[in-house]
């Protein structure tokens, strides 16, 4: 059961940081939250565990947040905006896997201790941010130029800018994850786990993709009343 309450809390936490990222520090915090989520992820993601009746990786709900990241640029800062963190997050993977292989360059002294278990970590990280990078900038971006078709079609059908939030943040993001689970899983652990394996981990990471795309729809609301709220102070 801590399994299930830790990935409910993270959740919590992680949406939350989202969130009040963008209350204080508006656009930037956010480009700061998805670089920062997009390092860890990868880092995550080779954690394997079992909650709720599924095999899984962690990572998932760091990942989901960087969809969240992106659709509030999207709806409060325009398309561009969400494509910039896109790449901050593809720039901050690159820079943070130059950097880890770098580490296991150096010979280590005779009195470290810690050597061994940054090794046993980041000997297996290229792979994963390697494929992180691929499906990320492929999944993110798509996630971004579907945010805007969901847009554009609710605007034209009901000529509304502002109904059916829920909608394109859904609509695009529950869509873009059936890509982002299945490249990712396939890219980052074919010929690591038997096909079973595999199965159980798309199917897992969708299921949580699916649930967590859910829950944030109220964080993309608020973030919305905030923009809204900030703009009301600056006319006035």
């Amino acid at each position: 059961m801590i399994n299930e309450l830790l990935l409910i809390g993270s959740v919590i936490f992680i949406y939350g940081v989202v969130v009040s990222a963008y209350k204080f520090f508006g656009k930037t915090g956010l480009f700061c939250v998805s670089a920062i989520a997009t390092v860890l992820a990868n880092i995550e993601v080779a954690i394997l565990i079992n909650a709720f009746g599924m095999e899984q990786t962690l990572g998932n709900v760091l990942f989901a947040s960087t969809f969240l990241v992106t659709d509030i640029l999207s709806e409060c800062e325009g398309k561009k905006e969400a494509n910039k963190a896109v790449w901050l997050g593809v720039f901050s993977s690159l820079f943070f896997l130059l950097l880890t292989q770098s580490w296991l360059m150096y010979v280590p002294s005779e009195n470290d201790f810690i050597s061994g278990a940054i090794r046993a970590v980041f000997s297996n990280t290229p792979r994963m941010i390697i494929s992180s990078l691929v499906v990320y900038a492929i999944s993110q971006l798509f996630d971004v130029w579907l945010y805007h078709k969901w847009w554009a079609f609710t605007e034209r059908k009901f000529s509304d800018k502002r109904k059916f939030l829920w909608l394109r943040n859904n609509g695009s993001t529950l869509i873009s994850q059936i890509l982002n689970t299945l490249l990712f899983t396939l890219f980052a652990f074919w010929g690591v786990y038997d096909a079973k394996t595999l199965a159980s981990i798309f199917l897992s990471s969708y299921v949580i993709f699916i649930v967590t795309s859910l829950l944030d729809t109220p964080a993309v609301y608020l973030a919305r009343k905030i923009h809204d709220k900030k703009l009301s102070s600056i006319s006035h």
